[in-house]
């Protein structure tokens, strides 16, 4: 869980809240689907875009905190348009649920469903800038090495660290969905989890991204061996490297995690988001 869920969570074990989340947009929205905000009687946390959108939804969240109702959900449906002093000119269906201590289950559930699955494989400089910047994005991070003592001992429960020898002998494990990055300590290494990930992608088609770290040299190189392990050009021309959106300049492991990570946030949209 991300800092903000677990603080969320802390305070539900105390008192009752109401969980404010967008349900569905149309149109230009200031924020997407699956964000939300949870309102307590004194406070409040998380954003939903803020202004009178966000104002209306916590006037009618203390509504339904103040009265004795059930837990189930109710929608609002908000016209972004003068009426509410928003220009975006969009819709936002909101969704508001009365949510408590004998909620979280269900929540933990819901809030990390959000989250895009990315396994990583590699526990080197850049691998730990990556794995660190990812902990603080809505990111479901497997971490994989084949080393020992690789991983750093307090990370956040939503990042998995998984010893494997050999390390490709990980990839039948990964969930279905996962965006993978390959960045190990040897390029034998690479070689072989990325012919593991690409036959994977041949049977079952479920990893949307394949990325491999290293220069077009390497990829040169490492394509040549792969189609002689019998990939074709198709399949092949799913893997992206080198790695990271283009005219970030820089090679230090924080300046490559940057650009990687935001390679991944790119490819996480399905469609174009609007902004307010």
């Amino acid at each position: 869980m991300s800092p903000l869920v677990d603080f969320f969570f802390a305070r539900l074990a105390a008192a009752p809240a109401v969980l404010v989340q967008v349900h569905s947009t149309e149109g230009s929205a200031p924020r997407d689907a699956g964000a939300w905000m949870a309102i307590f009687a004194d406070s409040y946390l998380g954003t939903i875009g803020g202004g009178h959108l966000e104002h209306q939804a916590i006037a009618r969240a203390h509504e339904l905190l103040a009265g004795q109702g059930d837990e189930v959900p109710e929608i609002m449906r908000m016209a972004l348009g003068p009426s509410l002093g928003q220009c975006c000119g969009g819709v936002v269906h909101l969704s508001l649920q009365r949510v408590s201590a004998a909620s979280l289950p269900a929540l933990r559930l819901r809030l990390d469903a959000q989250r895009m699955p990315v396994a990583l494989f590699g526990g080197g400089h850049v691998g730990h800038a990556l794995a660190e910047l990812l902990a603080r994005l809505p990111v479901a991070l497997h971490w994989i090495d084949s080393r020992e003592g690789i991983f750093p001992a307090a990370l956040p429960a939503h990042v998995l660290c998984e010893h494997s020898e050999p390390v490709q002998a990980a990839v039948a494990s990964l969930a279905p969905g996962s965006h993978v990055l390959i960045m190990s300590f040897s390029h034998a290494e690479d070689l072989d989890v990325l012919a593991q990930c690409l036959t994977r992608q041949r049977q079952r088609g479920d990893l949307p991204f394949i990325g491999l770290i290293g220069s077009k040299t390497k990829w040169a190189t490492f394509r040549h061996r792969l189609e002689a392990r019998g990939f074709s050009a198709e399949e092949l021309a799913h893997v992206t490297c080198p790695i990271g959106v283009p005219g970030i300049e820089g090679k230090e492991p924080e300046v490559i995690a940057v650009a990687v990570a935001a390679q991944l946030l790119q490819a996480r949209q399905s469609k174009p988001s609007s902004a307010a």
